[in-house]
């Protein structure tokens, strides 16, 4: 579904505007690290749960429900890719299922407090994979 029919109607100049910032974003996917796409899944999926919280809260059944299955398809993206070879992805995948059950809980009797579920761990999770992001570039550049 287009961003306009989520969002509301979109005018010709904010059209354009709009896609240009898609431009940017594609572009920045293109030239992303491992690293910064996984943060930038954790963005996304933080971002359409709360679009879904806030149109359901405005009766938007329909909008939210859109960015309900954008965020359960970012949640599977995350799921799927991860390597079973270590320990920690077993927790995190069972992280994600029940991130998943939350937000289809959410989206079948339409509860904002499941949202608020799943958001919190997704939050949680996005701001822990930026802090090591952070402290592996440290790391990195203090042996140089």
């Amino acid at each position: 579904m287009a961003y306009a029919t989520v969002y509301g109607t979109i005018g010709r100049d904010e059209n354009m505007t709009y896609g240009a910032l898609n431009q940017y974003k594609q572009s920045a996917v293109l030239t992303a690290t491992p690293e910064e796409l996984t943060l930038m899944l954790y963005d996304g999926g933080i971002k359409f749960m709360n679009i879904a919280k806030y149109n359901m809260e405005k009766g938007r059944l329909e909008n939210a429900h859109v960015a309900l299955m954008r965020a359960q398809d970012i949640i599977t993206e995350l799921r799927t890719t991860l390597n079973m070879d270590y320990d920690v992805s077993n927790n995190l995948r069972d992280l994600y299922d029940f991130i998943m059950d939350r937000l289809v809980t959410a989206n079948i009797h339409k509860d904002p407090k499941a949202i608020d579920e799943a958001l919190d761990i997704l939050t949680d999770m996005r701001d822990t994979w930026k802090e090591a992001m952070q402290d592996v570039k440290k790391q990195v550049y203090k042996n140089r």
